[in-house]
């Protein structure tokens, strides 16, 4: 198994979701270990897409996409091209309609990198959105109802029939995130892709 950790907006492979997928990851029997890659995505929506279908088309084992946030809104739109499984953490449903206050420019919340998010951006988050999940059994969601930056209904319902994991209060960084960990783990050993 490879997994693919991809954050989110403003975020990078240093987010505390992402170290501690890697840290309970790498506890893992060397024997049960996957492979597990956390891209630095870009800001250009684009790019960074080209990055996780590389990454995909690269694996040598069946992949599995953990996003959080924007994240989630790329690693749906990688696993309905591919054809793999997805785990999502308070995912973007239509960023190119979330994101539209945060037009300008913008500081990477752990690089301190600015880049400007521009008309481009939301174009390209357009083009990259999909209108309906194919196989709702590929993807578990997992959301907190105390999400203060996106409606956990949205994804809720995006994603009816998908494996849902909807915890009452949270945040939008999921709180409790360590717990859900084993949750992803078992959503793709259960039938062992």
């Amino acid at each position: 198994m490879t997994f693919v950790y991809l954050h989110g907006f403003r975020s990078s492979p240093a987010s505390a979701k992402a170290t501690r997928f890697a840290a309970a990851v790498a506890a893992l029997p060397q024997a049960l270990r996957p492979k597990l890659s956390i891209p630095a995505l870009p800001d250009r929506p684009s790019q960074a897409m080209a990055i996780v279908e590389s990454l995909v088309r690269q694996a040598t084992a069946p992949v599995c996409l953990v996003g959080s946030s924007l994240g989630g809104f790329y690693a749906t739109a990688a696993a309905e091209r591919f054809g793999v499984r997805a785990a999502l953490i308070n995912p973007a449903v239509a960023p190119d309609v979330d994101l539209r206050d945060h037009g300008g420019i913008q500081v990477n919340l752990h690089t301190g990198a600015r880049f400007e998010v521009t008309q481009a951006h939301f174009d390209d988050l357009r083009a990259l959105r999909v209108d309906r999940i194919t196989r709702p059994q590929r993807y578990l969601l997992l959301v907190q109802t105390g999400d203060e930056v996106l409606d956990y209904r949205q994804a809720v319902a995006f994603y009816a029939g998908a494996y849902q994991f909807v915890q009452g209060g949270g945040d939008h960084a999921f709180a409790g995130f360590e717990a859900q960990i084993p949750t992803i783990l078992a959503f793709v050993a259960r039938d062992g892709h």
